[in-house]
């Protein structure tokens, strides 16, 4: 299996976390599951480097169990909340723990040659910056909100954000809930569990990510991976995806 991953350019950085691509060159299918993370992608589905499909999946809750079949590929665009709004102007809350497919024409996704990936992500990455709000209609209080959920890795209250922000927790929620489909405590509870993984892949099995004690830990991490942190660092046939792909230190 060949995996990369691609930082965005600094215009685009508040929007995209990353570009990836994932090749089984195997010749077995490669079985993975997909962690809740905190973020939602756009992918594209080759078989044998022949376009084949777009989808655009929602914020994941829970994991997911995808089989990548031999001689298939997979390029992803792994976009942060604020793309939501200023990028693809509509709501994610439908495809809370789904997807859909696009057109095979969006963003001319069907038509790049692959196998050019700097190229083909600097002509990505113009294109997606002309979808960006060209007007500035930016709200840069829900920006900073994202800002904070960021720097803290969800480790603080829905009130914490409310006071910070001036704005209420249930108008928050009430925003969260309309374009993610899921309120901001859970979204929070799901950026601590993400982080998380870095500390569980050196095999701390007690994160320090402000758990009340090893129990919560273990709880929280099971009703989001629905795997306890021990199964996680073990991580037998580099099943867990996000846990094989951070870096060794």
């Amino acid at each position: 299996m060949t995996y990369y991953q691609h930082t965005s350019n600094d215009f685009l950085k508040q929007y995209i976390r990353c570009f990836w691509w994932l090749d089984n060159d195997s010749s077995k299918n490669l079985n993975y599951t997909i962690l809740p993370d905190g973020f939602f992608d756009i992918i594209v589905r080759f078989d044998n480097y022949k376009y084949q499909s777009t989808v655009l999946t929602g914020l994941y809750t829970k994991e997911v169990e995808v089989v990548i079949s031999p001689n298939h590929q997979l390029f992803g665009i792994q976009f942060k909340l604020p793309a939501v709004e200023y990028v693809f102007y509509e709501s994610i809350a439908p495809l809370l723990n789904s997807q859909k497919k696009l057109s095979d024409a969006f963003w001319n996704l069907n038509s790049f040659n692959f196998s050019e990936n700097v190229a083909t992500i600097d002509s990505l990455s113009s294109i997606i910056s002309q979808e960006v709000d060209k007007e500035n209609n930016l709200d840069h209080r829900k920006l900073h909100l994202f800002k904070l959920l960021s720097q803290t890795k969800g480790n603080e209250s829905v009130s914490y954000f409310a006071d910070k922000l001036f704005w209420s927790s249930r108008q928050i929620n009430r925003y969260f809930n309309k374009m993610f489909g899921l309120s901001l405590k859970s979204y929070c509870n799901i950026l601590r569990c993400s982080a998380s993984y870095k500390d569980i892949k050196k095999g701390d099995l007690f994160s320090n990510q402000n758990y009340y004690d090893r129990s919560h830990f273990n709880k929280e991490i099971k009703k989001y991976t629905n795997h306890t942190p021990k199964k996680l660092s073990d991580n037998e046939n580099d099943r867990f995806l996000q846990i094989s792909v951070i870096p060794n230190e």
